[in-house]
């Protein structure tokens, strides 16, 4: 009988201790790449937990919001937010992220398994690509984006265009959010360096700050509809904070652009695993 009962005791702390660790290496992986890092949290739960996307995409979405709220909590203390752009994209993504909640769960794993897997190959290409530039700058140039600084370089002035590509960027932003588990910096910050011109540190810590805004809608959606596995949230998302934090410790000490190249290899191979998997299971289960 002890040992029945120590057997049911390990076997209900073994998906706690591999949540823990799936989220610790998810938070390192986000500190030393950047919050893109957190769109690897979905395929290691489903391949280590045997979830869903449409389950484990809320869990996903919670750990990036966590990490993207520590990183916008950072960026407002340095004051280069931009705050009223942050807002709009953020409440347009706040509109269509339940609706991705929603979808995510009526829609079949495989179509969903191989979306995902295209996503995070555009993500890793587009990583890839941008640590070939050793010098990280902004290059780009646009004479007249839609959305610029005042004179004074404090504000946005706004017009039509401005805020229909920011709407568009946040509709897209929050219905994949809500849909796969991701951030949706990938559409955030391209569409920020297009359309407007600013410097790419305003631009990274007012994509976190939409990120944190628009992940939060996200999780309270999944809440409500009963789709977060809290069991596992929990663990992983503490062990993402944590991944996190020892994360930072570390990240001076190794060359970014490597730590992309690396990290975009590793999504690469991680979404070919998905695809063998829906694959496999199509022809041989």
């Amino acid at each position: 009988m002890a040992h029945s009962f120590n057997r049911c005791k390990l076997s209900k702390m073994e998906p706690d201790l591999i949540s823990i660790l799936l989220g610790s290496f998810t938070g390192i992986v986000l500190a030393l790449t950047g919050a893109g890092g957190a769109i690897i949290a979905v395929p290691l739960l489903m391949f280590s937990l045997h979830l869903t996307v449409a389950e484990a995409a809320p869990i996903g979405l919670l750990a990036v919001g966590l990490s993207a709220a520590i990183g916008a909590l950072l960026a407002f203390r340095q004051k280069i937010v931009r705050y009223r752009a942050a807002m709009l994209i953020a409440a347009t993504g706040a509109l269509t992220a339940p609706i991705g909640i929603w979808a995510a769960q009526q829609l079949p794993n495989a179509p969903l398994t191989l979306l995902f897997a295209c996503v995070l190959i555009y993500v890793a290409i587009r990583m890839f690509h941008q640590s070939l530039d050793e010098n990280n700058k902004d290059v780009r140039i646009m004479a007249d984006p839609p959305c610029r600084l005042d004179e004074i370089g404090e504000r946005l002035v706004w017009n039509i265009p401005c805020f229909r590509a920011l709407t568009l960027s946040g509709t897209m932003a929050g219905f994949l959010s809500g849909l796969l588990g991701v951030g949706g910096g990938f559409v955030i910050v391209p569409t920020l360096k297009k359309v407007t011109n600013l410097n790419m540190q305003s631009i990274l810590a007012t994509s976190l700050t939409i990120i944190a805004l628009v992940s939060l809608t996200g999780v309270v959606s999944a809440i409500l509809i009963g789709a977060l596995i809290w069991s596992i949230a929990f663990p992983f998302c503490g062990g993402t904070i944590a991944g996190i934090l020892v994360g930072r410790l570390f990240a001076h000490r190794f060359a970014g652009h490597r730590l992309q190249q690396s990290f975009a290899i590793l999504a690469i191979s991680v979404a070919i695993g998905l695809i063998v998997k829906v694959v496999w299971n199509a022809f041989f289960s």
